[in-house]
């Protein structure tokens, strides 16, 4: 929907400015004086060199046997394969450097923010409006604090481009513009992340809108009929897949139901809104010693589980004080903003939770259920915030808003005295009197701006606007402890890394016909948990909150292993001097503690010290299995292995437990050996006397098939956790193969025949 009055846009120079102070943003980012840290680099980039290694050899990133002794990349919502940027990236650079990937993340958010200005330009808009709203997306709010959630991120930045396209679409009632709205939107939706959700859900919305606000609805509706199925053919076309396979690994992960309660533990607290003005009130940016905000022990009880950076709204307090102006003139319900508006009301209506009753009726919408913290809803909430800023600039700019600045000038005083209360009531950190005196600084600023912008051009008044708001990000969002780190604290992740430690587990681990040691990497640190993907060695543990739950309740795999203390040893695995430690090969326990620290029931001296770098101990344990072996007997699985263990006396040598039909005993005797291992095929070559039961010890997963000299054959899951099947007497071929496609029909087919 165009504007009632446009105005001529000025692409070329506003996209010049917003790269302009995109770089000056983002700089300390692209120039690798920091990297974007935690999640971003501890787990995604992990999965990015791996992908990368993988394209690059020829091999399928689809199957990782680097982390939890296996696991589905292709069906992994928390994997790179499906990320536009990342995907690109890894089929660009065999090795791609941290400062690689933050080049991908901050292209992302510039294609974001150059949406936001072809929606503006589509609108009739001013150009300084798209660049205020474009650098408000790009730097403010969950965008800029919480940049290392990169799918969340990603699915922001894909929003606006799915707008332009869907709006030029129903505009136009073009076919072509709907094709590129319904990729667009699909590439969205492939982040299979809550603020994918909710964008999807304003997509709609806009739709519906467009239809109410024609003269005659239901001619529109059948004029876009054509546009719109265009868009849902190829979105379908695009996500159906792995959109499926996502749901059919959640459906076997570890993933607990979320509840209502559940959820509304992750809800905004209506505190986080007074950040909207005072940007670091809270103390997110500094050591976590002066965040004192809901929820922190400063605070106090609050029933929430919030990291400290997921509540910060700050836009700039330019912005801030164009959308009261809106506000005060009653232009936020104007007809070309009015659909914005109400977006963020019921966003925010969202984000908030349990604080108000709304969310009891969000929580009937389709897909809500599956996410548990509203308070993601900040990054959507980011997004629409900085569109009606801009439209307020577009406004100021065309002569249509009121100025003066008196009654906003009153209302930021009474917020910043509301948070000077605050501070004095909780007790906050002396660092809290700094954070609010910036915010008074910048206030100030920008209202003195807005009180001088009668005497400039309406181009230089946007350039001056642009600038300001540039200086307060820079000042405010700029890098954190939140949001930067020095790229030495992630060194160890990249593929050329000297480490000393990663020398010795490459020395020590052993890949031959028969054994493919596995370590463990227990308590080095948050960067450490998905070393192994980097640097092509095999871990029994990883770091990821979706993993196979057999996996996790038999092995005690948690979604985080940076300290010792974060090791659980559940009945099945209730020591590393274990059945299970011995059937995954774990020959390797790598952490900065005595093991013995770790786990209390291991006896002295069960795990001898073989090697230690740089403060990292290498303990062994020499009654790790081979990779492979042939068993002569099988018995079935206990249906209560995860709570009372593995029976006493079992020898995994002689007597393999499976689920499903027993294979019958076979004389004693037989061989095994690895012909080919790769991500998703192994080849394996047996020799028995009348055949027995060939065990590989890697993570089960029902996309494995396997064929013995062509011959399909049941995998059957072993031991709870890993892959064995029948094999007959003489020598025999075994061949695994990793079959998503295939897999995913043979699940869909079964699960109909249940129905």
């Amino acid at each position: 929907m165009q504007s009632q009055n446009p105005v001529p846009f000025r692409l070329s120079l506003a996209l010049g400015l917003f790269a302009l102070g995109w770089f000056i943003l983002a700089a300390p980012w692209l120039l690798g004086q920091v990297t974007i840290p935690w999640d971003a680099k501890a787990h995604w980039y992990p999965h990015l060199v791996f992908a990368a290694r993988s394209l690059h050899v020829a091999a399928s990133p689809a199957w990782t046997p680097n982390i939890f002794a296996g696991s589905p990349e292709i069906a992994d919502p928390q994997s790179v394969l499906f990320s536009a940027p990342l995907l690109a990236l890894a089929v660009l650079t065999a090795k791609p450097s941290l400062t690689a990937m933050d080049w991908a993340v901050f292209a992302m958010l510039f294609a974001g923010g150059t949406g936001v200005l072809l929606l503006f330009r589509d609108r009739g808009w001013h150009w300084g409006g798209g660049l205020v709203a474009a650098l408000a997306f790009a730097f403010g709010a969950a965008a800029s604090w919480r940049i290392q959630h990169l799918s969340q991120v990603f699915s922001l930045c894909w929003w606006p481009i799915a707008w332009w396209c869907l709006a030029r679409a129903l505009d136009r009632h073009s076919v072509l513009y709907g094709i590129a709205a319904g990729l667009a939107a699909a590439l969205m939706v492939l982040g299979r992340d809550q603020v994918a959700l909710l964008c999807a859900y304003l997509l709609a919305a806009t739709v519906l809108a467009h239809w109410v606000a024609a003269e005659r609805p239901w001619v529109k509706v059948g004029a876009t009929l054509g546009p719109l199925t265009a868009a849902t053919l190829a979105g379908a076309l695009v996500v159906a897949v792995p959109v499926l396979m996502s749901a059919l690994w959640g459906a076997e992960s570890n993933r607990i139901v979320i509840d209502e309660i559940g959820a509304g533990r992750g809800s905004l607290h209506p505190a986080h809104l007074l950040t909207w003005i005072v940007g670091n009130l809270y103390g997110a940016a500094g050591p976590l010693a002066e965040h004192w905000g809901p929820p922190s022990p400063t605070w106090g009880e609050t029933g929430l589980f919030l990291a400290r950076n997921m509540g910060n709204l700050y836009a700039g307090a330019l912005p801030l004080i164009l959308v009261l102006g809106l506000l005060r003139s009653g232009a936020l319900l104007d007809r070309d903003i009015r659909f914005v508006t109400v977006a963020l009301v019921v966003t925010l209506l969202y984000a908030l939770g349990w604080y108000t009753p709304a969310f009891s009726l969000f929580w009937h919408l389709p897909g809500v259920d599956l996410f548990r913290r509203p308070a993601d809803a900040a990054f959507v909430i980011g997004g629409l915030f900085a569109i009606l800023a801009g439209y307020g600039a577009h406004r100021l700019l065309t002569g249509t808003l009121r100025t003066g600045w008196r009654v906003e000038a009153l209302v930021a005083a009474a917020l910043v005295t509301l948070a000077s209360a605050l501070i004095v009531s909780k007790g906050a950190p002396p660092a809290a009197w700094t954070n609010l005196a910036i915010a008074a600084g910048t206030i100030a600023l920008s209202l003195l701006v807005l009180g001088l912008g009668r005497r400039l051009t309406a181009a230089g008044l946007a350039i001056l606007l642009a600038a300001v708001l540039v200086a307060d990000l820079r000042l405010t969002n700029g890098p954190s402890e939140s949001t930067a780190l020095p790229p030495a604290s992630y060194a160890v992740l990249e593929p050329g890394s000297t480490d000393p430690a990663l020398a010795l587990i490459r020395s020590l681990t052993v890949r031959d016909a028969t054994r493919r040691d596995r370590v463990e990497l227990i308590g080095l640190g948050y960067e450490w948990q998905n070393a192994a993907m980097s640097h092509d060695f095999e871990d029994v543990l990883g770091f990821n909150p979706v993993r196979s739950a057999a996996f996790a309740n038999l092995v005690g795999a948690e979604d985080i292993a940076a300290l010792p203390g974060q090791r659980r040893f559940p009945p099945a695995f209730p020591s590393y001097r274990s059945e299970l430690a011995d059937i995954l090969g774990l020959r390797f326990v790598v952490t900065r503690v005595p093991p013995g620290d770790i786990d209390r029931r291991l006896p002295a001296d069960a795990l001898p010290l073989v090697a230690e770098a740089g403060g990292v101990r290498i303990h062994e344990n020499t009654r790790a299995l081979p990779r492979v072996w042939v068993a002569p007997t099988a018995m079935e699985t206990p249906p209560d292995l995860a709570v009372a263990g593995f029976p006493s006396g079992l020898d995994p040598r002689r007597t393999v437990l499976v689920e499903g039909p027993v294979p019958p005993v076979r004389q004693a005797g037989g061989t095994a050996r690895i012909l080919a291992y790769g991500n998703t095929g192994v080849t394996v070559e047996t020799t028995t006397a009348d055949g027995g039961i060939l065990v590989l010890a890697d993570a089960w997963h029902p996309w494995w098939s396997a064929r013995i000299d062509g011959r399909d054959v049941p995998v059957h899951r072993a031991f709870g956790v890993v892959r064995a099947v029948e094999v007959p007497g003489g020598t025999a071929t075994v061949t695994f193969t990793f079959e998503p496609l295939r897999g995913l029909l043979r699940q869909i087919q079964a699960g109909s025949r249940r129905s």
